[in-house]
């Protein structure tokens, strides 16, 4: 090939490139920009995680993570300077929140999800807002305090989470014989539990809490104490959007510094008597991030 020709091709090659690396950056980077066109900023939520995210009595979402999320919603309309933003709340499921976020349905995920390297491969995280630690949760009359306990016995747990995962591998590390039985979301494991199919039910502590929360008889059920696994909770966001994630992590930084979040904390968890563990704590002191 001649000098010139090959000059040419490689001009027109490095073209087609940084027109292709602009388009994806236009795809995964234009949140603030297409929250800005449409007027509409886009919550996703669970409806089973209580007390982080779940909907209420009548229907509204609510929950710990839901009002962090209203919050990123205010700073989101002083960012672009549109008081007339609406904000619109979408159900997730386990199964497609990661998809909701990284497809564009949704701007941003305020659940119960846990931030994993993994993860970080379909999309971006902000900083932390909870942190917590699988365990089990079962009917006081089971006797099953410990997850030791767990032997000889079915312990449900929701499919394709962190939670199954780690569960499954202390089971084999500790050799606790116990059968894992795959449900569908947590409404499915509660009724599970209830019903007597499976003798425990294994979920992220704090979610387990809401269940015990939101239950009739509360005194019905046992909760242990041990933990399973770290599970550091973060809102998911778009791979590759640098400013709309900055955006948010301010207003989670501002709400850190201000002790803002230990009202919304006390709103949700607080008010039944649980006081922020030392981890928890630490968490809210480490992310109050210099400007």
């Amino acid at each position: 090939m001649r000098p010139k020709r090959l000059q040419a091709t490689l001009l027109i090659a490095a073209m087609l490139a940084f027109a292709a690396s602009n388009v994806n950056a236009q795809k995964h980077g234009d949140t603030l920009a297409r929250i800005a066109k449409t007027g509409e900023f886009r919550i996703g939520y669970r409806t089973d995680a209580s007390p982080l995210s779940y909907e209420n009595a009548d229907g509204e979402p609510s929950g710990y993570s839901v009002d962090l999320c209203t919050r990123i919603a205010a700073a989101v309309k002083a960012h672009l300077g549109k008081d007339d933003i609406e904000t619109k709340f979408i159900a997730v499921s386990s199964d497609n929140r990661i998809d909701s976020v990284s497809r564009g349905k949704v701007d941003i995920e305020c659940g119960s999800t846990t931030m994993t390297l993994g993860r970080h491969e379909q999309v971006d995280f902000t900083l932390m807002t909870f942190v917590t630690g699988g365990s089990i949760l079962s009917l006081a009359e089971r006797n099953v305090a410990t997850l030791s306990d767990l032997g000889g016995k079915k312990v449900g747990v929701v499919n394709d989470t962190t939670t199954h995962t780690k569960l499954r591998k202390h089971l084999q590390d500790n050799l606790i014989d116990a059968e894992i039985v795959l449900v569908s979301d947590r409404g499915d494991g509660m009724k599970q539990l209830n019903g007597g199919t499976i003798d425990a039910f294994a979920s992220d502590q704090i979610v387990l809490i809401g269940q015990v929360i939101e239950a009739v008889y509360p005194n019905r059920y046992s909760l242990s104490e041990e933990t399973f696994s770290y599970e550091p909770y973060a809102l998911m966001v778009s791979r590759n959007d640098a400013e709309f994630r900055l955006v948010a992590n301010r207003a989670l930084t501002q709400l850190y510094r201000s002790g803002q979040h230990i009202q919304i904390y006390n709103k949700w968890i607080g008010r039944i008597g649980i006081r922020p563990s030392p981890m928890l704590l630490a968490m809210y002191q480490l992310n109050v991030l210099p400007e």
